[in-house]
């Protein structure tokens, strides 16, 4: 194979800088698997990147290749390999530096690598590494969630929202999340505790102190999270780094955290899935061909679940 199909990025910019295209096929050299991919999730990390917001943080060179989760299949294999072989079905959120997958093959090194859900295809497996990671690395890495504390997740039906639920409920957490009145009955379906319609109601004035905050929007709610923190308590972004300063002012902790592929912890969400304790939510599932509407489409907002691009 000499060439694939890929969506590519050569400038920075707005989604007409999104070039679908021949590209070289990839080779995987010393640690690494070629993935012939399946399926690509849709993040906003996408068009953040496209529009040039993350190159000082990732050094990556252009052209580059969006998309960063995947699944699909190994069709070859590099040197110096542990657990992979050819043939294996498997899910990853790639090095966001590196070329991604919105593409027929791409290159991943092992160590990002699990082997997906058995129990789920792939559009349903590639909505889940990247949200399911950062859901993970917020929650119980940063957040340091334990059973019986609770937690405030704000657009708790969206990609990462709705994938925080089910991890918080799974770990005996009190789950409140932020939604408008249409995502209501699928969050409870989810578990959740106790939805409040932000267009209704401030969260602040409703909710009772909780241990940990997840932010995904930034801004004005971010500053406003401060309020529903117990003494000791955690706001924990992925949006913006929160004031260290106003986080001593309330007399309560910060932390900012940009996602990092991690394949242990990748076989723990596969396992959970399996045993029927954790769901991937698909809304829209697009051909790689219109990924620039899947970018409009998360750059919008107002998701239930995930975007994903079918592709083979």
């Amino acid at each position: 194979m000499k060439s694939m199909k890929a969506v590519c990025i050569y400038k920075y910019g707005g989604p007409e800088v999104l070039v679908y295209e021949d590209a070289p096929c990839p080779h995987p050299g010393e640690g690494e698997v070629l993935v012939k991919v399946h399926a690509a999730g849709v993040n906003p990390v996408d068009w953040k990147i496209r529009e040039g917001y993350l190159q000082e943080m990732l050094h990556s060179t252009l052209p580059l290749i969006l998309g960063w989760d995947v699944s699909g299949v190994v069709t070859a294999l590099g040197t110096k390999l542990l657990r992979l072989k050819e043939g294996d079905e498997v899910f990853s959120h790639p090095d966001v530096a590196r070329d991604g997958a919105y593409a027929d093959y791409i290159v991943i090194k092992e160590s990002e690598v699990a082997l997906k859900p058995r129990s789920i295809d792939h559009i349903h497996a590639a909505a889940m590494p990247l949200a399911g990671l950062t859901a993970w690395q917020t929650l119980f890495d940063a957040g340091g969630l334990e059973t019986g504390q609770r937690v405030l997740i704000h657009a708790a039906a969206g990609g990462v929202g709705s994938v925080a639920v089910q991890l918080a409920k799974w770990k005996g957490a009190v789950v409140i999340g932020t939604a408008s009145e249409q995502n209501h009955d699928f969050l409870r379906k989810l578990g959740i505790d106790h939805v409040i319609d932000y267009a209704r109601e401030r969260f602040e004035d409703t909710v009772a102190p909780v241990d940990v905050v997840l932010d995904t929007m930034g801004g004005e709610i971010q500053e406003r999270s401060w309020k529903v923190l117990k003494p000791g308590g955690i706001l924990v972004s992925i949006v913006s780094p929160p004031s260290r300063e106003i986080a001593a002012a309330h007399g309560v902790r910060q932390a900012f955290v940009f996602t990092k592929p991690n394949a242990s912890q990748l076989a723990e969400i596969a396992r959970l899935a399996d045993e029927d304790k954790l769901k991937a939510i698909v809304e829209t599932i697009l051909p790689l061909s219109d990924a620039t509407r899947g970018q409009e489409l998360s750059k919008r907002g107002h998701t239930r679940g995930k975007i994903v691009l079918r592709i083979a």
